[in-house]
């Protein structure tokens, strides 16, 4: 089987979930929120909305090749930068950081992603625009909340940038006998990620009794933590053929990813309501931001990446 081959089947299958999904949501509306007053149907029904937006705009960047998936992050990355920087606190002595956080460290990380030039992307945001950024800041202003100022910079630049560059870093993986097919590892993380997520709400809302956070949120359990890590394990298991590596394989990466995710996923509700804000932006109605929508897979790439490149990969 070719390569070109394997993309169609993957797509037709990720359009076959999808019309089942909406299938499923629609049958639910119908018979249990008519009116739309059960949050959990209508929680469910805006999230499969979003997949299709999610499954467009990767579909689109999958068939332009490596240098379309690395530009799409680029742009969610920005888009999702924009977001986490406007919630922070700013001031006038920080103009020069954010231009240099935008058009500078951004695109040049990204660029070191295309280039695959592992020894120098995976350090150049933690350890030199986490060092350098600062220093912008100080020649422009005086110290007023300058360490809350940075570090929301410092955080941003992590997540938004840092994080979700290595999803497209995927591509670059040499793995044996997996040459040309990188992309289905990406599928493989959003799709873990994405499911997993409605399953923990789902989970919680039919069995959970405990929350994880109970200052931050009542609708996460551990019970609905415990189902979806489960769910994560057995749909890794079962994707197994999307990678080189064996069902135990894809299922432990399953339980790593669907965890890191859901845990990542928290802080970012964490630092929403420390901001005050329900959403990170209004990209989907009823489902907020780039954020909102791929906290889990940001916190899960790194992950994924680094698991995959140590064990696997011939560096």
């Amino acid at each position: 089987m070719n390569d070109g081959t394997e993309f169609i089947l993957l797509l037709n299958g990720v359009f076959l979930i999808l019309v089942i999904a909406w299938a499923a949501a629609t049958l639910l509306r119908a018979r249990l929120s008519p009116d739309g007053s059960n949050p959990m149907v209508e929680n469910l029904a805006a999230r499969i909305g979003a997949w299709w937006a999610i499954a467009a705009m990767l579909a689109l960047a999958m068939l332009a090749g490596r240098g379309g998936v690395v530009v799409l992050f680029a742009i969610i990355s920005f888009a999702a930068l924009r977001e986490f920087l406007t919630l922070t606190a700013k001031s006038y002595a920080d103009h020069w950081a954010l231009m240099a956080a935008f058009f500078l460290i951004l695109p040049l990380q990204y660029f070191l992603v295309y280039m695959d030039w592992y020894r120098i992307y995976s350090v150049f945001i933690p350890v030199y625009a986490f060092l350098y950024l600062p220093v912008l800041s100080v020649l422009r202003g005086g110290p007023d909340n300058f360490l809350k100022r940075v570090s929301e910079s410092q955080w941003a630049l992590m997540i938004c940038v840092y994080a979700a560059s290595h999803v497209p870093a995927l591509l670059s993986l040499d793995l044996a006998g997996f040459e040309g097919k990188a992309i289905l590892l990406i599928a493989f993380l959003v799709i873990i990620v994405q499911i997993t997520d409605v399953l923990q709400y789902v989970w919680s809302q039919l069995w959970g009794r405990h929350p994880v956070a109970p200052s931050l949120s009542a609708s996460k359990t551990w019970e609905g933590f415990a189902g979806a890590v489960a769910s994560g394990g057995l749909l890794g298991a079962g994707m197994w053929w999307m990678t080189p590596f064996s069902p135990l394989a894809t299922m432990v990466l399953g339980f790593v990813i669907t965890a890191t995710g859901l845990f990542g996923a928290l802080v970012m509700s964490a630092i929403k309501r420390d901001k005050g804000v329900r959403d990170w932006g209004q990209l989907v109605a009823g489902q907020g931001g780039f954020i909102d929508r791929l906290d889990g897979v940001v916190f899960a790439a790194p992950v994924f990446f680094h698991l995959v490149r140590y064990f696997w990969a011939t560096i």
